[in-house]
C-alpha cells in the first residue's frame, strides 16, 4: 500500500466477521487489489468492501468485493468483465460480477489485470 492508498478499518472487520475461508480469499482478493492498484482508498459500499480507484471515486470508479458461503464475489464493472470473457470461461459470471469458488485458488494474476485495465479505463 502506498502512502497515497487508504484501507479502512470498517473493510477489516467485515472480513474478520467471515467464516476462515472466505476471510482467506477475500484477504488474497484484497491483496491483488492492492498490488494493481497501490493509490486505491478502501470503503464501505452497499455494505461490501470496495475500492475506489481514483481519488474520491464514485460507484463506477470503484471494484467491490464480497464475501458468501460457496464463493467470494468480485465486481470490476462490466466493461472489464466484457473485455475479459474468454478468460473467466470456467467462473459463473454475469454482466457485473464474477464468483470465485471457496474450493478453488484465486486466480490472481487474472485478477491484477482485470484491476489494471480498469485503473487504465479510468485513468484515460
Amino acid at each position: 500500500m502506498s502512502e497515497q492508498g487508504k484501507k479502512s478499518k470498517e473493510v477489516d472487520e467485515y472480513i474478520s466477521n467471515l467464516p476462515p475461508g472466505t476471510r482467506k480469499a477475500l484477504e488474497e482478493l484484497r491483496l491483488c487489489i492492492w498490488h494493481a492498484a497501490p493509490n486505491v482508498s478502501e470503503l464501505m459500499n452497499y455494505k461490501i468492501p470496495a475500492f475506489a480507484l481514483v481519488k474520491g471515486g464514485k460507484r463506477d470508479q470503484q471494484i467491490m468485493i464480497a464475501g458468501f458461503s460457496k464463493h467470494i464475489g468480485f465486481y470490476p464493472s462490466p466493461s472489464v468483465i466484457e473485455a475479459f470473457s474468454d478468460r473467466l470461461a470456467e467462473y459463473k459470471f454475469a454482466k457485473g460480477s464474477i464468483q470465485f469458488p471457496l474450493d478453488k485458488p484465486i486466480p490472481k494474476e487474472l485478477v491484477i489485470e482485470m484491476v489494471k485495465y480498469r485503473l487504465s479505463q479510468l485513468l484515460k
